[in-house]
């Protein structure tokens, strides 16, 4: 039994074969595996991501997060001497100044410059407390920061991902739009366009919301208590028409489902601000869901499989309940589903 008000991360581990660790995506999209979980009962069923309309009913709304990954990390050299930088971008402070990550640190001192690709310069401008730097971007002429990153710049993969991918557009989703993310929202990455218009077709209705997602993603829980935890901020936006469908499919009976905790961070955001309402909405969300969360907005989530000890699957036990979220995550090892961003998938429904 797990006591919600003295939990520890070790709480949240469990056993993983590395073998099961995606290294590539699978080919179609949709034919990843899918383990659907009865929400109330945690009975399981074995299924392929192509069948999903299978479990869905008419009248049901899926909301995707429609963000699209800046090819964030590129690879340069020192104006002065040549010796070799990396840089991750993570966030855009101002027009042409970001927060970054950047190896090895020591080389990049406050003033120092840097040249990626002969198309884009960078200065430092600030070391910040917890190391991370601030650089401001000087774009060769004809090319802005946006258009020099699609034509240097390589996906920001997570660390658990060693082989290169061949393709950028296999860590977007087909649905992406709004660039921003420093990784993907990896539930959508199981659909394909055909897949959706199928859904539709079929009365399953689709609304997008935008969370940029962090690299704090990839973040490990540090406190071995899991409620001193501090989660890190992230940029949302929930349109108007959105928010009408969400309405809409709650007063009509359906079920909101959440492609991915993203999506789920981003409803029950604006939930928890307005009092249970979805109304249009933008800000920053830094919501933390854990076991004892209150659930006010979604009736189901679509996610990945996701690493032990981490803030996303302390979402996901929040939502099924941890006995069914740790049995289900055993059962996966067992039956050797693939795990993480370029893996297999769970609806709990």
């Amino acid at each position: 039994m797990l006591d919600i008000n003295n939990m520890k991360k070790s709480d949240f581990y469990y056993e993983l074969d590395e073998s099961l660790i995606a290294q590539t995506p699978i080919e179609p999209r949709n034919a990843s595996r899918l383990m659907k979980i009865d929400r109330q009962t945690g009975e399981i069923t074995h299924s392929r991501f192509y069948n999903l309309c299978d479990f869905l009913k008419k009248g049901d709304l899926l909301v995707l997060n429609d963000s699209r990954v800046l090819p964030a990390r590129i690879y340069g050299e020192k104006s002065d001497n040549g010796t070799f930088i990396e840089f991750l971008l993570l966030r855009q402070i101002k027009n042409l100044e970001w927060e970054i990550l950047c190896r090895p640190g020591k080389k990049a001192k406050k003033g120092t410059r840097f040249t990626f690709g002969k198309i884009l310069v960078a200065e430092i401008t600030d070391v910040l407390e917890d190391g991370n730097r601030i650089a401001r971007f000087y774009p060769k002429e004809g090319y802005n920061i946006y258009t020099a990153l699609d034509e240097i710049g390589q996906m920001p993969l997570p660390p658990y991902i060693t082989k290169k991918l061949e393709d950028k557009e296999r860590y977007q989703t087909v649905y992406s739009n709004e660039v921003g993310s420093s990784a993907a929202p990896t539930a959508g990455l199981h659909f394909t366009k055909e897949q959706l218009r199928e859904l539709e077709n079929n009365g399953i209705n689709l609304a997008y919301v935008t969370l940029h997602v962090g690299l704090g993603t990839f973040r490990p829980v540090k406190e071995e208590k899991v409620l001193n935890h501090k989660m890190h901020s992230e940029h949302y936006d929930l349109s108007g028409d959105t928010a009408d469908l969400i309405n809409r499919t709650k007063a009509q009976g359906g079920r909101v489902i959440a492609v991915g905790t993203t999506s789920c961070r981003t409803l029950e955001s604006v939930a928890l601000k307005n009092g249970g309402d979805i109304v249009p909405s933008e800000g920053e969300t830094d919501i933390f869901i854990y076991p004892g969360f209150e659930f006010k907005a979604i009736d189901g989530l679509i996610t990945n499989f996701h690493l032990p000890e981490s803030t996303l699957i302390m979402l996901v036990s929040a939502f099924l309940g941890y006995d069914k979220t740790m049995n289900a995550y055993k059962t996966a090892v067992k039956e050797r589903y693939r795990f993480f961003s370029f893996g297999d998938s769970m609806a709990i429904l």
